[in-house]
């Protein structure tokens, strides 16, 4: 295949640039340059005409993982994340591609705000928006305009992944321990391996074609805490804590399962994290 990959110059847009850069002919584009052997590399904004005039020839699948992240201002969030989005779609939509794979986020749910309850857990692959503070809400939106897009196109396949916060191999995290929620609340357990994080956008971007819009979780196989998920729920929610349904991690050898919902993207592109975010 020949695929276009955005944000290159980043953490796990590299790592990926190079695991594709192999079998497959990779062109990245990214607002600062990519050192990564074996690819074209352009050096051009994905959000402007300009940038996007760059990449020559035809695309078989896209892979978009350049964003403004959460410490981005509003207003750049909805600029890039949202509108920039919508251009690239478009844009390469018009020129024959017919696959997409998009980095969402764990944060389109809103958990950025110390304020967040989740309404299920483990959480779906689709739980609603109830962000706060307008990175996750850039991130929703994005998902937003991908079906925008598909209803117009029945032909073309969009995957966005809601990705973790991804680390590097050689850091060993801290669990979480019980205390008051803080600003990450849900995110801060939510981790995955920069090999896994990469792996996971290579399966679907080779994953057989499925015209429409899905929505995957991509977080490690285990929530990254120091006691049983229903405790660390209980210390951060207090009575909150009460509307939800915990039964699925109080089951035996469950206690740490994951607080994101991983089914979906193991039923639909076979991933499953090959490393284990708890320590040995």
């Amino acid at each position: 295949m020949r695929v276009l990959i955005t944000g290159t110059s980043g953490f796990v847009g590299a790592e990926l640039a190079r695991s594709m850069s192999g079998p497959h002919d990779v062109v990245c584009l990214s607002r600062k340059p990519t050192d990564v052997e074996g690819v074209t590399a352009l050096q051009g904004d994905f959000a402007t005409e300009e940038g996007l005039a760059l990449v020559e020839g035809a695309i078989d699948v896209v892979v978009h993982l350049a964003a403004v992240t959460g410490a981005g201002t509003e207003r750049a969030c909805m600029a890039v994340n949202v509108l920039g989005t919508h251009l690239l779609l478009r844009t390469l939509i018009d020129r024959g591609c017919r696959k997409f794979v998009l980095a969402s986020s764990i944060a389109a749910i809103g958990f950025q705000s110390a304020r967040f309850r989740p309404l299920q857990v483990p959480i779906p692959d689709e739980h609603p928006c109830l962000d706060r503070d307008g990175y996750g809400v850039s991130k929703y939106l994005m998902e937003e305009v991908t079906r925008y897009v598909a209803r117009q196109e029945d032909d073309v396949d969009i995957i966005n992944i809601r990705l973790a916060s991804v680390i590097p191999e050689d850091r060993t995290p801290s669990p979480v321990q019980p205390g008051p929620v803080g600003q990450w609340s849900i995110g801060a357990p939510s981790l995955l391996y920069l090999s896994d994080a990469a792996r996971c956008f290579r399966m679907a971007a080779e994953s057989a074609h499925k015209p429409g819009v899905r929505i995957m979780n991509a977080v490690g196989a285990q929530a990254c805490v120091a006691a049983p998920v229903p405790d660390i729920l209980r210390a951060w929610y207090g009575a909150d804590a009460d509307a939800l349904d915990m039964s699925h991690y109080e089951r035996p050898g469950h206690e740490r399962d994951p607080l994101y919902s991983i089914d979906r993207v193991r039923e639909e592109i076979g991933f499953t994290p090959a490393r284990s975010v708890l320590p040995d």
